[in-house]
């Protein structure tokens, strides 16, 4: 079963690759999506694929790359709209 979850993902998480740490995590676990940074200093993503590799990275999210301290991870289910076919980085 395909899902489609945004992730807020607050801490200290700009600035220490997260969003290439992400993208490398997503693309092993064959997630689509994209990561990005917002402009009140947390990370955002949405992750879509298969149930076990959306919370597999959803999971990974809770610690991040060494350098990151995560505090807190608002999850939302979203309907899948559109299909992705990769994993980006958006700036």
């Amino acid at each position: 079963m395909q899902i489609n979850r945004h992730v807020l993902i607050s801490g200290r998480v700009q600035g220490v690759f997260f969003r290439a740490s992400t993208k490398q995590k997503a693309e092993q676990l064959g997630v689509k999506g994209w990561v990005r940074n917002t402009s009140d200093g947390r990370v955002e993503a949405v992750f879509q694929g298969n149930e076990d590799s959306v919370k597999e990275m959803i999971k990974w999210c809770h610690n991040g790359p060494s350098l990151s301290r995560v505090d807190n991870i608002d999850i939302e289910e979203k309907q899948i709209s559109n299909k992705l076919y990769d994993f980006s980085i958006r700036y």
